[in-house]
C-alpha cells in the first residue's frame, strides 16, 4: 500500500482531492469509512484536539490501525488542528500519520519558530509524519454562524506563504482563501482560486482546503483544479448525524438499543461523505 504522502502527491498529479472528514465517536468513523470503501479512494480520518479528547489518543490510532490492517484499505489518521507544540508532539508519539500544528492566530514569526519546532520534531522520530501549518484566516469552531465573521477577507498572501514555507519546512500547507470553519446562514463563503494558484506556484508544496462545509461544487472544483490536494469536511457531517439521530428518536421514542439508534446516524453520515468524496475524486 502507498503511504499518504504517496497518495497526497497522486492527488495532486490526478487534480483531485483526499476527503479528510473529522469524527467523535465509533459511528462517525463507520458512515466515513463505509462510503470511502464504496468508492475504492482513501481517506483521511481526523480528529480535533477535544475529539482527540473524547475517543482517546492511543484509542484513534488503534481503530484507524485496526482497519487499514483488516482491510488492507488505505485510511490514515490526522490530529486535526493542535494548537500547542506539546499537544503535536503527543499525536506524532502517539502513531498518528499527520498532525496539523494550528498557530495562525499568532504573529508570522512565533507560528513560524514553533512550526519549524514540531517540524524538526516529526523529522527525529524516523517515522514518516507529515506536518501541515495554517497560514491567515479561516476562522474557528465547527458550527453553524449567521453571517460570515469579520476578519474572513484576510487572505494569506503568495509572498508570505513562500516565506513561511521556506522558514518551517513543512510538508502541507492550509492558506487562507475564503473558506471558513462552520456553516454560514447567511452569506456564502467562495473560494479565490486565483489566489490558491499564486500561493501553489510560490510554495511548491500541497494545499490543503479547511472549512469545505458549505461551500458551492464549482468552488471544490475550481479550488481542486487551481492546487488544492486534501479538503476538510466537518460540521455538514455533524449536523447529518444529530438531525438523523433527532428524526430516529422523535419516530421510535420507546427505542432504548444504542445501535439500533445510531445506525441512521451512521447512513446518514454515509451519504454526504459519498457525496463528498465523488465531487471530491471526480467520479
Amino acid at each position: 500500500m502507498k503511504t499518504l504522502r504517496e497518495y497526497i502527491k497522486e492527488a495532486g498529479d490526478k487534480k483531485i482531492a483526499i476527503g479528510h472528514f473529522n469524527i467523535s465517536n465509533l459511528e462517525g468513523l463507520h458512515g466515513v469509512y463505509n462510503a470511502a470503501k464504496k468508492l475504492n479512494v482513501p481517506v483521511i480520518i481526523g480528529v480535533s484536539e477535544g475529539e482527540e479528547k473524547y475517543i482517546g489518543r492511543t484509542e484513534a490510532v488503534a481503530l484507524i490501525k485496526a482497519l487499514r490492517e483488516k482491510d488492507n484499505y488505505p485510511i490514515f489518521l490526522n490530529a486535526d488542528h493542535h494548537y500547542s507544540f506539546e499537544a503535536a508532539k503527543a499525536s506524532i508519539d502517539a502513531g498518528f500519520d499527520s498532525v496539523i500544528i494550528d498557530l495562525a492566530d499568532k504573529s508570522f514569526d512565533e507560528n513560524a519558530n514553533l512550526t519549524k519546532k514540531c517540524v524538526e520534531y516529526a523529522k527525529s522520530t524516523g517515522r514518516d509524519v507529515i506536518i501541515e501549518a495554517e497560514l491567515g484566516y479561516i476562522g474557528s469552531g465547527s458550527n453553524i454562524k449567521d453571517t460570515i465573521p469579520e476578519g474572513a477577507g484576510v487572505k494569506t498572501k503568495p509572498e508570505d506563504a513562500k516565506k513561511f514555507v521556506e522558514i518551517t519546512g513543512i510538508d502541507m500547507l492550509a492558506p487562507s482563501v475564503g473558506s471558513i470553519h462552520g456553516l454560514i446562514k447567511s452569506g456564502k463563503p467562495h473560494i479565490d482560486y486565483e489566489l490558491v494558484k499564486s500561493i501553489k506556484e510560490a510554495v511548491g508544496i500541497p494545499l490543503v482546503l479547511h472549512g469545505g462545509s458549505g461551500l458551492r461544487d464549482e468552488d471544490f472544483i475550481n479550488g481542486i483544479n487551481a492546487g488544492i490536494s486534501i479538503i476538510h469536511i466537518n460540521t455538514e457531517i455533524r449536523l447529518a448525524f444529530t438531525q438523523a439521530l433527532e428524526k430516529y428518536l422523535k419516530e421510535n421514542p420507546n427505542e432504548i438499543v444504542p445501535y439500533k439508534i445510531l445506525q441512521s446516524s451512521i447512513d446518514a453520515v454515509e451519504a454526504v461523505v459519498e457525496s463528498r468524496l465523488k465531487l471530491f475524486n471526480k467520479i
